[in-house]
This record gives C-alpha cells, structure tokens and sequence, in this order.
C-alpha cells in the first residue's frame, strides 16, 4: 500500500525502487542519529524540570511584559540547555540575521575590530557587517572588519588567526554551518579548538557562534566549550517546527545584559518584552526539538546518499558525521538546482500546487530560487531548500518535521529531474 502511496503522489516506480536500495543501507546511520537525539531529549527535559517549568509559563502577557514568568524561566532553560551563564530568547527577535545582528551591535563600539575566522560569513551579514555597504552597518559606525578563510580541508588556520589579531581586535565570530558555500561545517569539537587558541592569545577577545542549523545535531553545544556567545533562530532547530517566530542568543551574563539593551532599550533591557502568548508553542518547540532534528538529519543523510551515487559533488558526503542539517548538493548548471527545488515544492503539504522562481531577494547579490511549504514562513526546520543562481549552482536541502515528509521530499526532487532526464538512474545506465 506505502509504494501505492507514492505513486499517486506521483513517485515513478524507477525512483521509488532506487531510492529504496539507496535507504537498504543507512540503519546504522539512523540508529546513530536516533542515539544522539534521545541524549538531547533527556538533556531538554532536564533543563525543563530543573527550571520548574509549570503550566503557569504558558500564560499571556503584554504591553511591558514585567514580570513574565514564562519569559524568564525560557531563558533559564536555554541557558541550562546550551550550558551558558544566561540567555534571551524573544519572539521580537525576527529571524537568525537579526539576533546575530543584535549580538554584534550590542558588544562592539566604534574603534573595534570583528574578526571572522571561519571565512566569508553568510551572505545576509554581509550587510550587517558592512562587507557590501547598507544603511546601518556596523562599518558606519566605525567597527572595522577583517578575515581568516578556513584552509583547503575546511579546517581553522590558526596561524592565520594568529597573525591577524590585533590591539582593536574585539569580537571573534564563528559560523558553524556551510551558509551559501561548499566548505564543511564546522563540529563543535573544531569550535572549541578555536575558541581555546584564541583566548590562550587573549582572554579579554568575546568569541560568538553563528549556531544556526547546528543546535541538537551533536550532543554537545559549543558554550559548553567556551563561547562568549551562542546565537541562533527559532524558526530552525530550536523551535521544533512550532515556534512561530523569534530568535535567541545564549551566552555569558555580561554578553546577554548587553543584548538585551540593545534588542530593548538602554536601562531597560531584560525586564521587559511581553510574549504576546507564544510561550506555549515556545517551550513545546522545544522540547520537540531533538527529533525533529533527527528527523531532517536521516533526510539529509539520504539526500547525501542518493545524489552522491548518481555521480554528484555532495557536501558532506553521504558517510560523513554531522555536524549540521544543512545538505549541499552541487549540480554544476541552474536547471538542476531550480528542478530540486521544484521537487521539494511538490511534496509540500502547504503550497504545492506553487512552482518556485528565481528571483532578486533582499539580501543576496545574486537571484535565488528557495521552495518551502511551511506552516510557518521562511521554516527552514520545516522541509525547504534554496539557493542562488550562481556557480557552481549548489543547491542546499535542510529540514524535515517528520522523517517520512523528508524522505517524500528527496524523492519527488528526484523525480523532477529524473522527468527533465537531467539524471540517469541505475537501471537506465544498464539499459
């Protein structure tokens, strides 16, 4: 009947008896992944319980929102969760760009230097920072940027990172995942390397990571290795696929009291900010948060496995650990990337009737094409893929709120360039 299924989906038998064989052999992938979900689980669940977590936190508030009992106690299981002093998590925090953008703004003073040692940050901080000139950047109001790119293998180059610290040098930041590249993501474990050699040059230099598309992958998250800073989106990982909106940065109580002057008002800071009743789905989110993780990881794993055996460049490859669920595939030309896409549109459950479009988004110096059926827009823990129409055409595949939905997903991106005969298939080669 599951086979039936697909085919009035509109899965051709061809796709469906290759991707099968392609899933014979992950089990052992997938008990590996469900292990370090159910460790993150129990972690949650700790957090939840040694922060008292009580029906009451569900309950709304607005206007100033002091004394918010649910806000604050949030926050306390973030920082319990992600092993840090402190943490702010708002719902007026509106997407990963900008909790990133309160976290530099708030900790950098003019005469400052920012420090990227993973390379080229993502392509929308290029105008937080001011790489690509934008009204407000940090660069106009005098903090200076400079960059250490990863070496060949995509590890740090510490002699670099050596050589470029200077006096100004005030913030040092740290993409954990790929962004719009083909680098690898970075494991916590190679963080905490970094962390620990810049702080053993100079102890007084703030590092943060850029966490997006990493939280609940490992079993460990890097404030357990020394980050100043830990910044990330609801509306990916933590969120579970049922926050709403919001973002967080968790780190040391000095760093968070900062943020939270910025993100509200000098001498105001954390005491106010009403939830505007969304604690609910925040808290639930989270606690969803490890397997829905699990679930776009078995999904990412597949992608890997089955473009990979079709003769395409993926990053990681399809027996490579995780570190994020960020799924790199690269085509090498533009239909191949806008038929993926066009693929994960179609098994949607929200919009699949809609065909995605490359088209000029704010942001990106070049058109991107992105594919979401999301209950909640712009989700990318919910089944979603996008990238820009640039070489060398990569397009990159994350999320999934249940595995089946992910498998559908990776399935039907298949079946579309199988239909354009932009792919062969096994049993075609033989043929």
């Amino acid at each position: 009947m599951t086979d039936q299924m697909y085919q009035s989906l509109g899965i051709s038998r061809e796709v469906y008896d290759y991707s099968e064989k392609i899933l014979s052999g992950l089990n052992d992938r997938f008990r590996k992944i469900d292990d370090i979900a159910e460790f993150n689980q129990l972690k949650v669940i700790k957090a939840m319980q040694d922060a008292r977590v009580s029906a009451e936190c569900f309950e709304t508030s607005s206007g100033y929102g002091y004394n918010d009992r649910g806000r604050d106690t949030l926050e306390e299981v973030y920082a319990n969760v992600f092993h840090t002093e402190a943490a702010l998590v708002r719902p007026q925090i509106t997407c990963g760009t900008h909790a990133l953008a309160i976290a530099l703004s708030a900790n950098l003073r003019p005469g400052d230097e920012l420090l990227s040692v993973s390379g080229k940050p993502y392509d929308t901080l290029e105008e937080v920072i001011g790489i690509r000139p934008s009204r407000g950047s940090l660069a106009e109001y005098g903090v200076t940027y400079a960059q250490v790119d990863l070496l060949p293998d995509g590890s740090f180059d510490f002699e670099g990172i050596r050589q470029a610290i200077r006096p100004q040098t005030r913030l040092v930041e740290i993409q954990r995942s790929k962004g719009y590249q083909t680098r690898p993501t970075l494991s916590v474990e190679q963080i905490g390397e970094a962390i620990a050699f810049i702080k053993n040059i100079r102890p007084d230099i703030l590092c943060m990571v850029d966490n997006c598309y990493g939280e609940f992958v490992e079993p460990m998250e890097p404030g357990e290795f020394g980050a100043d800073m830990v910044v990330g989106s609801l509306i990916k990982n933590p969120g579970g696929g049922l926050a709403p909106a919001g973002g967080y940065i968790a780190g040391t109580l000095s760093c968070i009291e900062q943020c939270a002057f910025r993100l509200t008002s000098p001498g105001l800071g954390r005491e106010v900010g009403a939830n505007f009743g969304v604690m609910q789905p925040f808290y639930q989110g989270l606690f969803l948060a490890p397997t829905v993780t699990a679930a776009a990881l078995k999904g990412a794993v597949f992608a890997a496995n089955i473009y990979e055996k079709l003769g395409f460049s993926v990053v990681p490859t399809g027996t490579e650990e995780r570190h994020d669920i960020i799924q790199a595939i690269e085509f090498g030309f533009p239909e191949g990337v806008i038929s993926f896409c066009k693929g994960i549109q179609a098994a949607a459950p929200v919009d699949s009737y809609v065909t995605p479009e490359p088209w000029a988004m704010p942001g990106y110096d070049s058109d991107v094409i992105m594919a979401a059926g999301a209950f909640v827009q712009g989700s990318s823990i919910e089944l979603s893929a996008d990238g820009p129409i640039k070489e060398p055409y990569a397009v990159y595949f994350q999320g999934g709120l249940t595995w089946p939905h992910a498998k559908l997903g990776i399935m039907m991106s298949l079946q579309k360039l199988y239909e354009k005969k932009l792919v062969k298939l096994p049993n075609d080669q033989k043929d």
